[in-house]
């Protein structure tokens, strides 16, 4: 009877909670309404009724938006709190199973995942016949600390303190061009000459911004120049691939299976590799088998393009041990174009 009382005297309901942090997180009843799958009226209702409940003003509405209260800040701060000891009771239910089986869910940018990761998942499962790997590739950075990937590997650094941040190695990107492109419209002596030629941009929140594209090319208009924006890496490689133009790819991109030829004298882009997961994540064993799994795969001793240092593209093979190097893009040679 005693607990029934603390919940009577007016608890508020965890859901409308949740409710209240998306649409902080999301700015907007507009927003968080389609992130939730609720309408905008029912969500604006749901966060009346957790208004009333409390007896506070959570927020005001804006044309551009949701401003907090100062009591909505204190609220804010408190579910916070709750939200991550409701995530560290479900990280503890898996941690006491000690059986390696199971789903791990992986978040990778998608050109990692789809010509890196990918090819060697084979490797992982024959290791690991009880596991499903939920791989998904995608240029927005998943959020780890609430359990949208297990473990997640991104070209930006996490900021979140609560979360452990190993950095896996450097992706170098140089330009690239295609042999039909070449034989049309010649090789660029120098960045002033590249101004004549097509340019291929892959624009995304972990790649290149178009803040980055007017620091390198000050002053140079985007119509004319750039001919074809893209978002995800798999059709910016195979655009370059085809001739659509020159574009930024990593040092490997020729071993992928497209006849790509390196540009010098243009503009190289360096981008370290970071792998995020939440500390207690380490005590479930199916995800610390993904994790060690994809430490290894991003061993710069073992692949050469991952050092910190720059190597040329006409480089790398010599500097392998093992297998050819085409061998380890396997996966993807020979992809129709």
């Amino acid at each position: 009877m005693e607990h029934a009382s603390v919940f009577e005297a007016g608890m508020p309901d965890w859901q409308d909670l949740r409710l209240f942090l998306e649409l902080d997180r999301r700015g907007s009843f507009r927003a968080a309404a389609a992130a939730v799958g609720l309408s905008i009226n029912t969500l604006r209702r749901r966060i009346d009724d957790l208004e009333a409940q409390l007896g506070v003003t959570l927020l005001t509405r804006h044309a551009a938006g949701i401003r907090l209260t100062a009591e909505g800040e204190t609220i804010l701060a408190a579910t916070r709190s709750m939200e991550s000891a409701a995530y560290s009771v479900l990280r503890a239910r898996d941690a006491a199973s000690a059986t390696p089986a199971g789903e791990v869910r992986i978040a990778v940018t998608e050109g990692l995942g789809t010509f890196w990761l990918a090819p060697r998942l084979v490797e992982f499962q024959r290791s690991n016949p009880r596991l499903v790997v939920d791989l998904r590739c995608t240029m927005d950075p998943a959020d780890v600390a609430r359990l949208e990937a297990d473990v997640a590997v991104q070209l930006v650094r996490p900021v979140n303190p609560d979360l452990k941040v190993v950095k896996l190695g450097r992706l170098h990107a140089m330009a690239f061009a295609a042999r039909s492109y070449l034989d049309i419209y010649g090789v660029p002596a120098g960045v002033e000459d590249a101004a004549r030629h097509r340019i291929v941009l892959q624009v995304s929140s972990q790649t290149v911004s178009m803040a980055e594209y007017d620091r390198h090319t000050p002053g140079m208009p985007q119509s004319g120049y750039v001919t074809l924006k893209t978002n995800v890496s798999s059709a910016h490689y195979w655009a370059v691939a085809n001739g659509a133009g020159i574009g930024w790819l990593p040092t490997y991109a020729a071993a992928i299976g497209a006849r790509l030829v390196p540009l010098d004298g243009l503009v190289q882009v360096g981008l370290d590799i970071w792998l995020t997961y939440h500390p207690d994540a380490e005590r479930i064993d199916r995800v610390r088998r993904a994790i060690d799994w994809i430490r290894a795969s991003f061993d710069p001793a073992r692949y050469p393009w991952f050092r910190d240092a720059f190597i040329h593209p006409r480089d790398l093979p010599a500097t392998l041990k093992g297998a050819p190097m085409p061998e380890l893009f396997a996966g993807f040679a020979g992809m129709e174009r």
